[in-house]
């Protein structure tokens, strides 16, 4: 879609986010502030001294975790001013605070998985930080605002580029490189409007937010901060030969710009490019040679799917979330229509899609979300896998060894998952709290085996009503297909209950209640894992292996909306799925010509030829693989190395190496190939997966998030640095060759 610009108008930035309500600032480009808004940004009053005046940072990644930063930079100095100027520098192509993942000029049918209520960049009173609580609105607030007119559009949002330079400081003017600033466009606006608490909004809207909030941040600095944007990627990050590891950094801009004489340089890409394995090589050779389509693993939204033809035979390996925004792209996206005939969902097809088949190893799609019951700060807080408990066993780490999963949390978690669904399954019988809580106080104490079965048959749930994980994970069980068509009819069946039983939701509904525990446990876990809680064998095969990939299939799928329009478009003849343990070849002597070819090793009479291969999911997170430039100048260089968990000989013959960005424990620093944090980097975020679980989860208001926690850790180390005894300098590529 076009971008939509605001000519040369004055446009109003909205100032009502952190601790002070400002009246909205009008400007335009290149203007300072108008005449008659005074500039309410309160000065700095450092006490560092003349010596320790100036503190120079260069961020890394605009993303949330950026902004996060950003944010807990700005108001950690605006409350107690540590320095007398404070400039950062925020290197992204992308728009800053959305970044590309999340940016505004996406496809509109593009959905997150979280509520609306459930998403912010706000600190709370729920976070555990020593930094100062700015609360700010949800997502979902946001949008009530600008609907209601009582949030001004900033200049970031809708379709169109952002602006990229926020320099604020010393009364400093507002500068756009990209010319006049963006507007709302109206399917924003109306989106925002229609929005509630508990829907699923776009991808974009998420992003104009980010953006709005960015600017917001930025607006609300102290006078003493200024904020530089640079729309170009970081490309290599050294130490200055003058002081080596405790002196000034400079950061390699891909324009040949040079950063230099920064005290700090806080590293927060989130996904970023890696290069195809052997086997993606070979698919990509096998396809050019022969005229085929073979798409790489990828975020969808940056995916070109143009040149893929209605009716064209279309394999997708994947049944996960990647895998439902190709559906939209493909259906949404070329014009059909889904609509309701006497309560069910039908798809009109535009006759513009292709022929789509889908499989993966499970055959089923990842779990619909329940709706949600529990508001925007509800959760589920354990009564048995607890902080203390973790605590305790990582306090036994010296004597005993680190955490074994299987044996010291995987039966905690399912007691914590099989205690919540017989609480609301009795609830919904209609038994009294009071007998439930009995029930969950005496589950929860029971031994697994005789002593859980006497309590469940005391009780009254009959044998075909108890949680069963191995249905849970492989809901067709062992049941054997005898042909596609069984198989396919069975789906039909599971999709439609999915819905169902999402319908009931996550608190009332027994299933979804129980599978959100998972999701609502994610703090504890990461507690208990994250910086070699786990041994190593058992990080590799019993999390990595097993638990994490069954987490994400169970507690992080798409909304229930996206299973009826998967079951619709099997009814209309636009989708197939091959069923269990998808395989997929490239057949070079297809009697038809060469092809790619779908089968499942479940289903004897599975055979798809395709002229088009799609990776329906994200590359993996893999320093050793990676294709970002900065990240990789820092491996080759030894001045970062990819995690190892140790093993138990102690001597390295053992040990797991991940694929994730090693770092120290909170603040984060980088640490080296020899080993060595480095006093002056910090990274954190999707990089440093397998160091840190999940690191891809949202920042979610009243939960007490980990990502808050985290980027007020970081801002707190940076702002407390010692000063570079180095005048900090911005070189442009036109001075380089004379740097």
């Amino acid at each position: 879609m076009d971008g939509t610009h605001g000519g040369e108008r004055a446009v109003s930035v909205g100032l009502t986010s952190g601790p002070r309500m400002a009246a909205a600032v009008q400007f335009a480009p290149g203007d300072t502030y108008a005449p008659g808004y005074p500039d309410t940004r309160e000065p700095a009053l450092s006490h560092r001294g003349e010596a320790a005046a100036h503190l120079e940072i260069c961020l890394v990644g605009a993303g949330p975790r950026g902004l996060s930063v950003l944010e807990r930079l700005c108001a950690q100095e605006r409350k107690s001013p540590r320095w007398d100027a404070v400039t950062v520098h925020v290197v992204d192509p992308d728009p800053p605070g959305a970044g590309r993942v999340w940016r505004p000029t996406q496809s509109r049918h593009l959905l997150m998985n979280t509520v609306a209520s459930q998403v912010t960049v706000y600190t709370d009173a729920s976070v555990r930080i020593d930094g100062p609580l700015d609360e700010g609105p949800s997502l979902y607030e946001w949008a009530k605002a600008l609907d209601s007119g009582t949030l001004e559009p900033g200049p970031a949002g809708g379709h169109g580029n952002p602006a990229h330079d926020y320099d604020r400081g010393n009364g400093a003017a507002v500068t756009y490189i990209h010319g006049a600033p963006v507007v709302y466009d109206e399917e924003i606006r109306a989106e925002a409007s229609r929005l509630g608490p508990d829907s699923y909004p776009t991808r974009a809207l998420y992003g104009c937010y980010l953006t709005w909030a960015f600017q917001q941040v930025v607006a609300n600095a102290a006078a003493h901060v200024t904020v530089h944007t640079h729309p170009v990627r970081a490309v290599a990050l050294e130490d200055e030969v003058t002081g080596g590891q405790a002196g000034p950094q400079t950061v390699v801009l891909e324009d040949g710009t040079r950063l230099t004489g920064l005290a700090a340089v806080v590293l927060a890409q989130g996904h970023v490019s890696v290069q195809l394995s052997a086997k993606e090589r070979e698919l990509v050779d096998f396809a050019d040679r022969n005229g085929l389509t073979y798409l790489t693993p990828s975020n969808p939204a940056d995916t070109d799917l143009s040149g893929i033809r209605p009716g064209e035979p279309v394999l997708l390996r994947g049944l996960g979330l990647n895998f439902f925004d190709y559906l939209a792209l493909f259906t949404y996206g070329r014009g059909g229509i889904f609509t309701r005939v006497d309560g069910k969902l039908v798809y009109r097809p535009s006759g513009r899609e292709p022929r789509l088949y889908a499989g993966s190893r499970r055959g089923v799609p990842y779990q619909a979300r329940g709706e949600n019951e529990k508001g925007a700060h509800g959760r589920y807080y354990p009564r048995l896998l607890t902080a203390g408990y973790i605590a305790r066993l990582r306090a036994q780490a010296p004597d005993r060894g680190a955490i074994d999963f299987a044996a010291d949390l995987w039966p905690l978690i399912s007691k914590e998952v099989c205690g919540v669904y017989y609480a609301a399954l009795l609830t919904a019988r209609g038994e009294l709290p009071d007998v439930v809580e009995e029930f969950t106080e005496h589950y929860l104490e029971a031994e697994p085996g005789p002593d859980e079965d006497a309590l469940l048959d005391a009780t009254g749930i009959t044998a075909d009503e108890r949680w069963d994980w191995d249905l849970v994970g492989r809901p067709y069980g062992d049941r054997v297909f005898t042909g596609h068509a069984e198989f396919r009819a069975w789906l039909r069946g599971h999709l439609d209950d999915d819905v169902r039983l999402a319908r009931q939701g996550n608190v009332s509904g027994p299933v979804k209640a129980a599978l959100d525990v998972l999701r609502d446990l994610r703090n504890e876990l990461r507690l208990a894992v994250d910086h070699a809680g786990l041994t190593a064998d058992s990080h590799r095969d019993d999390l990595d292996g097993w638990y994490t990939p069954l987490n994400a299939y169970l507690s992080i799928g798409p909304p229930a909306s996206r299973i009826e329009e998967m079951a619709a478009l099997m009814d209309a003849g636009i989708l197939d799925v091959t069923g269990p343990g998808m395989r997929v070849t490239a057949d070079a002597d297809d009697p038809l010509g060469p092809c790619f070819t779908g089968t499942s090793s479940a289903i004897p009479d599975v055979r798809i030829r395709a002229t088009v291969l799609i990776e329906a999911r994200l590359p993996e997170i893999d320093l050793r693989r990676t294709a970002d430039p900065l990240m990789s100048q820092l491996l080759r260089t030894g001045q970062c190395h990819p995690y190892r968990i140790p093993g138990p000989d102690g001597a390295g013959a053992q040990d797991y190496e991940t694929g994730g960005l090693a770092v120290s424990e909170r603040p984060y620093h980088l640490i080296d190939a020899a080993g060595v944090p480095h006093p002056r980097r910090f990274a954190y975020g999707v990089p440093t997966e397998s160091v840190h679980w999940v690191t891809a989860a949202g920042i979610r208001p009243g939960v007490g998030s980990v990502t808050l926690e985290d980027s007020d850790a970081i801002a707190a180390a940076v702002l407390a640095l010692p000063a570079v005894h180095a005048a900090a300098r911005q070189q442009p590529a036109k001075e380089r060759a004379s740097a």
